[in-house]
């Protein structure tokens, strides 16, 4: 709960996405990463980029562009900074018959248009940015 103190707290589905996508666009994230279902919370700690959401239900999203499914657990947390997610939890990728933790997100700088996925085993995918855009 101490990661919590000071932090930014918006309540219901259209408040707590609309600060959800608000993150995402300041750190330049590709605002389609969190396709979130039945917001219940979603928090920002400026001073640390600690950020979490917590939905009703786990969310499972098809990026048809890249054939991913993509896993989103009722609470999602991490550390959020210019063009990184880091110490992600909560977000898991199907790759073959597993679904391994997605642990860090991130996207070129200087922009290559490629965003790099590190699982927990170390293992990291780079995919195109535009694969996670607003509707995909």
């Amino acid at each position: 709960m101490a990661e919590k103190e000071g932090g930014i707290v918006k309540n219901g589905h259209e408040e707590g996405l609309k600060l959800a996508l608000s993150i995402l666009e300041e750190f330049e994230l590709p605002l389609g990463l969190l396709p979130l279902a039945d917001v219940i919370e979603v928090g920002f700690v400026r001073s640390t980029g600690y950020m979490w959401i917590v939905q009703k239900k786990k969310v499972e999203h098809g990026f048809k562009m890249i054939s991913k499914q993509v896993s989103y657990d009722t609470e999602i947390t991490g550390y959020v900074s210019k063009k990184l997610i880091k110490k992600l939890k909560g977000v898991k990728a199907k790759e073959l018959m597993l679904w391994p933790p997605v642990s860090e997100i991130k996207v070129d700088d200087p922009p290559t248009g490629k965003i790099h996925f590190k699982s927990l085993a170390g293992i990291t995918k780079a995919f195109p940015v535009d694969a996670f855009a607003s509707g995909q």
